[in-house]
């Protein structure tokens, strides 16, 4: 009896300690996020998803890819805006983030019976006050092109949570 005891013991002791591993798990340092937008007014309107990934290297660095999709209406002009990036944050203090966006849009357009299909990238240098899972700040296209791009600036708001 003793020894069934002993080896019982040992099983669930081998069990519970091969259940506690100090070695990081991949998922473990996988954040899920994007954003929404939504934008209505007289003759125009604007609705956008951004769903994101980013994996956490450390407590400094974390990278993954996006996805975007944007919707936008102005009287008789519509857009179908879709595309995918890649996004790296640093964190070199608890409450300031760099970042450095890639992200390359495809772009179908109709004005009245006209139909216009383009694509562009964009390399966004951001910066962003960091509260917890939430980020707020600016960022910039260093390849802001004018007459490639549907955004009337290079500069543009960053609004990110990551849970």
């Amino acid at each position: 009896m003793k020894k069934i005891l002993i080896v019982c013991f040992l099983l669930t002791s081998a069990y519970i300690f091969s259940q506690n591993d100090d070695k990081p798990k991949f998922w473990g340092n996988v954040q899920f996020g994007g954003g929404l937008g939504l934008n209505f007014s007289n003759n125009y309107t604007t609705l956008s998803i951004s769903p994101s990934a980013i994996y956490n290297f450390n407590q400094y660095v974390a990278a993954g890819p996006g996805l975007s999709y944007l919707y936008s209406k102005y009287r008789d002009v519509k857009s179908n805006v879709y595309g995918a990036g890649l996004i790296t944050l640093i964190n070199p203090i608890p409450n300031l983030q760099f970042s450095v966006e890639y992200e390359h849009l495809f772009v179908t357009q109709k004005i009245a019976f006209d139909k216009t299909n383009f694509d562009y990238p964009s390399l966004y240098l951001g910066g962003a006050y960091r509260m917890g899972n939430f980020s707020a700040g600016l960022r910039f296209d260093v390849l802001y092109d004018s007459d490639k791009t549907i955004y009337s600036s290079a500069v543009s708001p960053i609004f990110r949570f990551y849970f």
